[in-house]
């Protein structure tokens, strides 16, 4: 695969997921690797379909490279610094050598842990890079993922629980749903488990704090009903979607205002609240908080910038949904996050609404990447509810809603499950680490066309949504690409709606970033190789009678070939009539590399009135890569 994406000599690729389609088409999540190094920020996602056709989205366009995987600052010296900068402690764990290629021209980094805690008690466990030539701090990514105090507790009603029986003890374990657990941190802050809780006649809690056991009810139900919403609505075992289920603790610290999920324990921790919230067991908190688990075993979404807001968003989306999928009557459903907990009776935030808040945007802006996760998490938020309910006001869950597109549109939503439905694809096939809302955007819309068509009202509607928080959306709707004016007579002439109407070599076809269109987001990518190859694109037409014909397309020619005189990699413009003999029109080389696209055209006038295969050749030499990239053609008369 590695050759087939045109990755260099020193990158390798390793498979970190695997999702297949009901038609065969493979999502294959990659990590990379470079001289063995981990490239962090060049993780990428390849979907390919029966037929061998590519697609490819990337965390990172640049080609990874760097000029030396020596150190000139030592990992000890790395560790140091992080922790001065961050005033925060080491972490135990040893300086490990990257590649950082997140936001970023490739470098060689150090990535080193600090740790600590906030001054609400949330505790920090930060991976620090560090630049290992010249010691610059180049970024800082939180592994613990909180709510801001979101939560819930003693508020779900009397919920039935499974739980194992031990000698004569019952002990809070749900062996059906990969075995949940749920402990005591018993007022610790401590990282470990705590005590399992246990009980004679398996009745849990009073519905009040006077029993510890009630918060312990409220976290072991929310992990079921999670468990089951990933499970029912999309067929996902466990947050790592390997049967085996995280664990959770309860009354962690003293008053503690916040609850946060733990990568490196796989382990929800709940707080007991204080003057601001109540415990914060809520249904809603606790699917927010797992869900940050399910993002980090999917896309693993950078939790800074916009691709932090957008895992906020993600957790917020199915922490929402697994409460109207429980379908309680103590909690119904609604589009607010955390309203049960607030003692304000207030809520954290709203979806339709995110910037009542007081921090959260509505709409998309180039500011919004600056924002605190939780704030920058409103365009997402939006958006969604967008999708789902539309503009206008409404009731949801006894709460009232009321929603208006930035662009003034008038929208109607496509139901819940259905939006959910497409984010939950767009995550897990689409998205990489560095997404932001543009990407992400354009991935919702490929997993709308990919459940529901590319004529679909929920494609359209999708579309729309993003459109209504101020994303700009590059990826369409619709069908085969209309032909231009002119009468053009070949079909999807900008390569828009894929591999349709022409036949080509594998992975040619592409909306790769690594490359560019002329227009739109797709157009046929020709060797790029440095290895001896061959590559073509082809399409049969009719030409009517006429005086004249022309094809018309645009050509970009990029190559690491550094002679001024030799043609050693060509792309040829050839034309087969029906029963014919094959006719070169025109060569392209090496020799005619430029920067950008150029318009060519050769006359076809000879084949007037005939059935003619039009085919691109690109043949590539053993060394030193060329490629051919093509867009826009056309094939008209006079």
């Amino acid at each position: 695969m590695a050759d087939r994406l045109r990755l260099g000599a020193k990158e390798a690729l390793v498979v970190t997921d695997v999702l297949r389609d009901t038609d065969g088409t493979e999502h294959i999540r990659y990590h990379r690797t470079y001289a063995g190094l981990r490239v962090v920020g060049g993780d990428l996602v390849v979907q390919q379909s029966p037929d061998g056709r590519l697609q490819v989205t990337r965390a990172s366009t640049a080609r990874i490279s760097v000029p030396s995987t020596t150190a000139s600052v030592s990992g000890a010296t790395a560790r140091s610094d992080a922790a001065q900068r961050t005033d925060l402690r080491a972490g135990g764990a040893a300086p490990q050598k990257v590649v950082w290629a997140a936001h970023h021209k490739p470098v060689l980094a150090w990535e080193t842990v600090v740790t600590g805690s906030e001054p609400d008690g949330t505790p920090v466990r930060d991976l620090v890079y560090t630049d290992a030539r010249s010691g610059t701090q180049l970024g800082r990514i939180p592994q613990v993922m909180d709510a801001t105090g979101s939560g819930q507790s003693l508020y779900s009603g009397t919920v039935s629980l499974q739980t194992v029986l031990s000698g004569s003890t019952y002990q809070l374990t749900d062996s059906t749903r990969g075995g949940h657990s749920t402990y005591d941190a018993n007022n610790s802050t401590s990282t470990s488990r705590g005590t399992l809780f246990t009980d004679a006649d398996n009745v849990w809690g009073n519905g009040t704090t006077s029993s510890r056991q009630s918060a312990a009810v409220d976290a072991a139900y929310g992990a079921a009903e999670t468990w089951d919403f990933y499970k029912n609505h999309f067929g996902r075992s466990g947050i790592r979607n390997d049967g085996v289920a995280a664990y959770s603790r309860v009354h962690y610290g003293n008053a503690y205002e916040n609850a946060f999920w733990d990568d490196s324990c796989f382990c929800m921790t709940y707080g007991d609240g204080g003057t601001s919230f109540s415990p914060l067991t809520s249904l809603d908190v606790a699917g927010h908080e797992m869900s940050h688990g399910v993002t980090s075993n999917t896309a693993g979404l950078v939790y800074s910038g916009e691709s932090g807001g957008l895992n906020e968003s993600t957790s917020d989306v199915f922490g929402t949904m697994v409460e109207f999928e429980a379908a309680n009557a103590a909690d119904p459903g609604d589009y607010y996050i955390g309203e049960e907990i607030a003692n304000d009776g207030n809520y954290l935030r709203r979806m339709d609404n995110p910037q009542a808040d007081g921090g959260s945007r509505n709409c998309w802006s180039s500011t919004v990447g600056g924002l605190d996760v939780h704030y920058s998490s409103g365009v997402g938020n939006h958006l969604f509810y967008l999708l789902a309910e539309g503009t206008g006001s409404k009731t949801i869950g006894g709460r009232a809603h009321s929603s208006t597109a930035c662009n003034g549109a008038t929208l109607t939503g496509i139901g819940r499950n259905a939006a959910a439905a497409i984010w939950y694809r767009a995550l897990t096939t689409y998205w990489t680490s560095t997404t932001n809302y543009a990407s992400a955007a354009n991935g919702l819309v490929k997993a709308a066309k990919d459940l529901y068509g590319v004529t679909s009202t929920q494609c359209t509607a999708t579309l729309n949504a993003a459109k209504g928080v101020s994303i700009n959306v590059t990826e369409t709707c619709g069908g085969t690409t209309p032909p231009p004016t002119g009468g053009n007579l070949l079909l999807n002439p900008g390569f828009e709606s894929g591999a349709t109407s022409w036949s080509s070599t594998a992975g040619v076809i592409t909306n790769d970033v690594n490359g560019s269109p002329h227009t739109g987001s797709w157009y046929a990518w020709l060797d790029g190789y440095g290895t001896s190859h061959t590559d073509s694109v082809q399409q049969t037409v009719t030409i009517p009678s006429a005086t004249a014909a022309s094809l018309k397309f645009w050509l970009y020619i990029a190559s690491d070939e550094t002679t001024t005189t030799t043609a050693y990699d060509t792309l040829k413009v050839q034309v087969t009539p029906s029963g014919g003999a094959t006719t070169t029109l025109a060569t392209y080389s090496n020799l005619n590399e430029g920067t950008g696209y150029v318009q060519r055209s050769v006359s076809l006038s000879g084949y007037v009135g005939r059935t003619v295969t039009v085919k691109f050749l690109g043949v590539e030499d053993v060394s030193a890569a060329t490629s051919f990239l093509l867009d826009d053609t056309s094939l008209t008369t006079s």
